[in-house]
């Protein structure tokens, strides 16, 4: 499709891993239907003391991206490698504040679905009616719509409306989830972008039934106990069972 050389040899055994993990998110992301064109971003941090980052082939669909293609950036959103395909900066403006400010995020996925959008531009919010979005709301953050995300400005904002959340409610804009690992955000966005499509569809029939405030305080334990503690770990090795059946070419 494209002659885009490997860097497996070029690369230590942890970013390839790396760079293996963040490939397949991109083609789940696919998969499911969550991307838009070739917008949007899922970044994951490089292993190491200094802040460099893996990110997308900015015009490439995300069922193109390979572990090769991606490219690493730093902080700012410089090419810190020889790419035939240009980066987007100003989409890594969110992403860039969410690392800066979590150190436990290693993988920062942004998405502009439909259900995503349509719940992020309702007042309401995420609403407590499904076990899905309990899920959700144990760990959920609201940041305004403040126009496209290129303006360093609103960086600060972001940050301390996102606080120690891992779910953030783009409002009139989309869905982010931030992860410990590529597996643990993408697991978040399943989740969050399941409770945003049933609301949806839910919202279409009568009077809705809410959980009650005391089942979601303890949904934190509950997702613990679903995974065997594991988080995203445990649904990842499946995950990826299932795109090595449909399309392999993700690890090239």
């Amino acid at each position: 499709m494209f002659p885009i050389p490997s860097v497996q040899d070029q690369v230590s055994p942890e970013e390839w891993q790396l760079r293996c993990d963040l490939a397949a998110a991109y083609r789940l992301v696919a998969l499911h239907g969550w991307s838009d064109l070739v917008f949007t971003h899922i970044s994951a941090r490089l292993p190491g003391p200094g802040h460099q980052f893996l990110i997308n082939p900015y015009g490439l669909m995300f069922e193109e991206i390979t572990a090769s293609s991606l490219i690493r950036i730093d902080q700012a959103g410089n090419k810190l490698q020889d790419s035939p395909f240009p980066i987007n900066p100003a989409g890594f403006t969110i992403h860039s504040a969410v690392h800066a400010a979590r150190e436990d995020a290693q993988c920062v996925l942004h998405t502009h679905t439909r259900a995503g959008v349509a719940v992020a531009a309702q007042q309401c919010g995420v609403l407590p009616i499904s076990q899905q979005s309990t899920f959700v709301l144990a760990s959920l953050a609201y940041h305004g719509y403040e126009g496209v995300a290129f303006r360093p400005d609103e960086q600060p904002r972001l940050q301390a409306d996102l606080g120690d959340a891992n779910f953030l409610c783009l409002r009139n804009h989309g869905l982010l989830t931030v992860g410990r690992s590529v597996a643990d955000a993408f697991l978040a966005m399943y989740v969050f972008e399941s409770a945003c499509q049933i609301q949806i569809a839910a919202q279409a029939g009568g009077a809705l039934t809410e959980v009650h405030p005391a089942i979601i305080a303890g949904t934190a334990h509950a997702m613990k106990v679903q995974t065997g503690g594991l988080g995203g770990a445990f649904v990842w090795p499946a995950l990826i069972r299932k795109l090595e059946r449909m399309d392999p070419g993700y690890r090239t």
